[in-house]
């Protein structure tokens, strides 16, 4: 009934300050999950910034063969403050190896990185799934009175 007990949300990428580099999240272990949402917010992006959320996987916990998915890709042009405070999302549903990651990128111009935030869903094991230590408290309540 709950999404908190079905879901590991877990933060992969902290702040990151104004910049054009490509910031790669931490590598998650899919094994038990069907899905991963990456949810990338974006703080203050300067007009004209190319902004990219892109999905890779391996079939090894290691950054250096990581590979694109296919259409595993969120993009977006900034206009004049369009963007600030905004999200990018790419979700991944059953991806074909067993780890991924999320590439957050900034182009042309100038865009701060707030966080990237992956939910991992769809539990084929065990629930509720606990936390990890990202998350610092939680509460899921049913029908509650005022």
């Amino acid at each position: 009934m709950s999404l908190l007990n079905n879901v590991k949300i877990t933060r992969v990428l902290a702040a990151v300050s104004d910049g054009q580099a490509a910031s790669a999240t931490d590598i998650l272990d899919m094994s038990g999950f069907e899905g991963v949402m990456f949810i990338a917010k974006v703080a203050d992006v300067t007009s004209g910034s190319v902004l990219t959320l892109q999905v890779q996987q391996d079939a090894l916990n290691g950054a250096g063969s990581m590979a694109n998915l296919t259409g595993a890709v969120a993009t977006y042009t900034a206009g004049a403050t369009d963007a600030d405070d905004d999200l990018l999302v790419v979700d991944v549903y059953k991806p074909e190896k067993q780890y991924v990651r999320a590439v957050l990128t900034s182009a042309t111009q100038n865009a701060v990185k707030d966080g990237v935030i992956a939910i991992q869903y769809g539990p084929v094991r065990k629930v509720p799934i606990t936390q990890g230590s990202t998350v610092l408290a939680s509460a899921f309540v049913a029908s509650p009175a005022e």
